[in-house]
């Protein structure tokens, strides 16, 4: 179930959103990153199982990081029902697909990888990618007046950036819905960090103009 509802994620989404002299503005928030050594290194180790055939590890691997799948896929779809057939949809892919994990980024950023090109797949073969916000669009009349201006806002937002290329949505969904940095955006997005940064550029320049 997504938390909240569609309103909720409507307000959360784009947390840096402001409005400056009547515009739309978006701005990075900072993220707080706790130390997590040793749920990384557990989830190594767990890796290192699953890679050599232990089945206990790998459902159990599965188990700890379905939410994180099925929030990310949540996120890009904006819909439920989309979301959980990705999400089954990654986990029997990982049966095979963690062999290829090398170690050399964090897991949960190599499995978001796994996740948002399976949302790409499903988007493109079911051509749906004019619904990827439906779920985010939606005005609840029971919300206080407040809480609809804010509702209106995101629904713009989410109308603007819906209109903008494939690479300059994923940049700007990495980077202001998910809190990533330029280099973070760009390993999910598996293309140079100043590549990200000349996709943001464009989009800003874009949305300038729808917003």
């Amino acid at each position: 179930m997504v938390p909240g509802g569609a309103s909720h994620w409507q307000r959360c989404q784009f947390k840096g959103l402001t409005r400056v002299n009547g515009s739309l503005v978006l701005t990075p928030q900072s993220a707080e990153m706790p130390a997590r050594s040793a749920v990384a290194a557990r989830t190594l180790s767990l890796v290192g199982l699953a890679k050599a055939g232990d089945r206990a590890a790998f459902g159990q691997l599965v188990e700890e990081h379905y939410d994180f799948i099925f929030r990310t896929a949540c996120k890009w779809t904006g819909r439920k029902s989309d979301a959980e057939d990705i999400a089954q949809e990654v986990c029997i892919k990982l049966a095979t697909a963690i062999q290829s994990f090398d170690g050399r980024s964090a897991f949960t950023s190599w499995l978001y990888r796994v996740t948002l090109n399976m949302v790409r797949d499903m988007q493109r073969s079911s051509s749906r990618r004019d619904r990827n916000i439906d779920a985010f669009t939606l005005v609840h009349p029971e919300d206080d007046p407040g809480e609809q201006e804010e509702a209106t806002t995101a629904r713009e937002i989410w109308t603007a950036v819906s209109e903008l290329p494939e690479k300059q949505r994923e940049a700007i969904m990495l980077v202001y819905a998910e809190d990533m940095s330029h280099a973070e955006a760009a390993g999910i997005m598996g293309c140079k960090e100043a590549t990200v940064s000349w996709h943001i550029h464009e989009a800003k320049k874009t949305l300038r103009g729808l917003l």
